[in-house]
């Protein structure tokens, strides 16, 4: 067996070391999401927290982890006699992005179940993670269905399996604990919101420390055990500390003046719901209990607040995370108790506060200068590089119409397109490849019932074999590739119109979001196209590209159209069966290069020989318009939908301008 690297000898990360302590005291703050770069060690001091756990009392022979002295009384190896059971260490069971449904919940055997009524089941990872931690690294890459069923069980607390008619049980109460690359793509709401804490982590940028992480990481690897046994006085020391904290928690008051600040802060910060509240409450208890104290200081609810909030103040996923800690001061303050101390501003010794992100998300901008609106948006003199503009800030996003990829897909499950799934509605059976995942019942009692004479039945029962059996065939949504491909010349650099693109854009890069599809990013202006952003599920990072895109110059069209086609070219040969979505954002023209207009005619026939899907959004604006972008959708072999269009409440606003004029 691998031995862990020490808890203790992570260097630096304390806001990191803190959380996850304070889960092992109080399991039910809830567990923790661990956001940050790659090589910060969010995995190791994941990994390394279990051998800090106590250890856990389990019914003996029990595959589900049953408490002796509370044993499940659905647990499917039950019922159990009392008795003392037996004492094992405490379980970190990992959960890997591409593991299956049934090696989540476990595998029921529906052959036997059907032919003999047995409930023949194999436990999976939530059952393996009762009573201890279950770990998902990137957990923002984690398929949809895996988390649906990691919600269910975190709410309910336990796992249910259920295989047409025939059902299994069992109790699963784990300490969820994610990491994730923030440029990877962000999680879903519900998901999010299921953590009790977050922490941001990030390399270190002093060279002392940084030389310190290598020194340690190269001892380490030199000889495991040998490490670890230099750091087990450490480890003990922590571990008792735990037990501690474990055993003076029940004893912990939280005062009404504690919990007043709790509910003002969480208020303050307009976050939705009341698990925050509890969350909060939950978190300064035990920061309470980790130092030793008896009674919940301001301090504690500072503390919780900069680990419980961060990740619950997000209105959407382009807000960056983070609290403004002056304005928490100011609340802490306002709603100070008699018998409670005055906040520390600098948070409780040895965890340390969040770093207060240097972001506009509190405020707007990062300089607060918005451009004026230009005249004409014509380009400016100097060829290629003249007329350069300055970034134009988005205009308020909206809802956007769906835009899909016609046909029936293979891809990755998502929102947007039709696809054929293993989660959705059944339209058809088939044998199946492999294991049995999903039963066709009518189809499979169909093949069997011609067979009964022979097969000798002689009673009620229905005699089964396995070639009976059929798979149904169901179909759901996937998430393609939308490649958006965005006009950043001159004619396009009116300020009141490029801000309209941009708000166009980003709606739609909300509207992926939301669908799980992966995005890119191409601009075209002066002479040559440019990927802003490789294909990726980090919409952020779009949203961030575009907000900083510069204007002007001439229009190369086909420059653009080329760029987009061979990304599209490279993400094929890394993932086949996503099919694609070009968005081509732009009014059509086409200066740039030599014969302009032809290249990017022959360019556009490029997607249309490829079968692409595309889309034309047609940014052209004024009393005369020359239908440009509507000739390029039809070289594209696409559509083309008007800005005014590509709102949801097109319609609806307009019958209800019609409705206004009427009375």
């Amino acid at each position: 067996m691998t031995t862990p690297f020490p808890f203790t000898a992570v260097v630096g990360q304390d806001d990191l070391r803190l959380a996850l302590l304070l889960n092992a005291v109080s399991p039910a703050v809830g567990g923790v999401l661990v956001r940050g770069e790659k090589g910060t060690a969010k995995s190791t001091a994941v990994r390394a927290l279990s051998a800090l756990l106590p250890a856990v009392p389990v019914v003996s022979g029990c595959r589900f982890s049953c408490d002796p002295a509370q044993p499940g009384p659905a647990c499917p190896d039950g019922p159990h006699e009392p008795g003392p059971g037996i004492s094992r260490p405490s379980r970190m069971v990992e959960l890997p992005v591409g593991a299956s449904e049934d090696r989540l919940v476990g595998a029921l055997d529906i052959e036997r179940a059907l032919a003999e009524g047995v409930k023949a089941f194999e436990p999976g990872l939530l059952a393996d993670a009762h009573r201890g931690i279950l770990y998902v690294d990137e957990v923002n890459l984690l398929h949809d269905h895996l988390v649906d069923l990691l919600l269910d069980a975190a709410a309910m607390g336990a796992s249910y399996v259920e295989r047409e008619g025939v059902s299994v049980r069992h109790a699963s109460k784990f300490l969820l604990v994610g990491t994730m690359n923030p440029e990877e793509g962000e999680l879903r709401p519900q998901l999010l919101d299921r953590f009790g804490l977050t922490v941001e982590v990030a390399a270190s940028r002093e060279p002392d420390q940084r030389v310190e992480v290598v020194r340690r990481r190269l001892a380490y690897d030199d000889d495991p055990a040998g490490f670890a046994a230099r750091w087990a006085d450490e480890e003990a020391a922590v571990r008792q500390r735990v037990v501690a904290a474990r055993e003076l928690l029940p004893s912990v008051r939280l005062g009404d003046g504690a919990l007043r600040q709790i509910a003002a802060t969480c208020a303050a910060f307009e976050v939705d719901g009341m698990r925050a509240d509890i969350v909060m409450a939950r978190t300064a208890t035990a920061l309470a209990a980790w130092a030793g104290r008896t009674e919940v200081l301001a301090e504690d609810v500072r503390q919780a607040a900069l680990l419980a909030l961060p990740h619950r103040r997000r209105r959407n996923p382009f807000d960056a995370p983070g609290l403004d800690e002056d304005k928490l001061d100011q609340t802490l303050e306002e709603f100070s108790g008699d018998g409670d101390e005055d906040p520390d501003p600098d948070g409780p010794g040895g965890g340390g506060g969040q770093p207060t992100p240097d972001d506009g998300s509190q405020g707007g901008s990062g300089d607060g200068a918005r451009p004026e609106a230009g005249e004409d948006g014509e380009p400016q003199a100097g060829g290629a590089g003249g007329g350069e503009q300055s970034p134009v800030r988005a205009s308020e996003p909206f809802r956007t119409k769906v835009l899909s990829v016609p046909g029936l897909g293979d891809g990755a499950a998502g929102r947007r397109s039709r696809a054929r799934t293993e989660h959705g509605r059944t339209t058809g059976a088939r044998r199946p490849r492999g294991a049995l995942t999903k039963l066709h019942l009518a189809a499979t009692v169909q093949a069997a019932a011609p067979h009964q004479r022979a097969r000798g039945r002689s009673g009620p029962g229905l005699v089964l074999r396995r070639d009976d059996l059929r798979q149904a065939t169901r179909e759901g949504r996937e998430g393609n590739l939308v490649l958006f491909v965005v006009d950043a010349s001159g004619s396009m650099a009116a300020r009141q119109r490029m801000g309209a693109v941009k708000g166009a854009v980003l709606s739609l890069l909300l509207d992926a979001y939301q669908r799980r599809d992966k995005v890119g990013l191409v601009t075209f202006r002066g002479t040559a196209g440019e990927v802003a952003l490789p294909p990726t599920s980090s919409v952020d990072a779009a949203a961030a590209r575009l907000e900083s895109l510069p204007t002007g110059g001439r229009t190369p069209l086909a420059a653009g159209l080329l760029k987009a086609h061979e990304v599209l070219r490279v993400e094929r040969l890394r993932d086949p069966a996503r099919r694609a979505l070009v968005v081509v954002v732009t009014d059509g023209r086409a200066t740039g290069g030599p014969e302009p207009v032809a290249l990017s005619q022959r360019a556009a026939r490029l997607f249309a020989a490829d079968g692409v899907a595309s889309v034309v959004v047609d940014c052209e604006s004024g009393p005369v318009r020359l239908g440009l972008a509507g000739q390029l959708a039809g070289e594209l072999g696409g559509t083309a939908v008007t800005l005014d269009e590509l709102r949801a409440d097109s319609i609806a606003g307009l019958v209800k301008d019609v409705q206004r004029r009427a009375a």
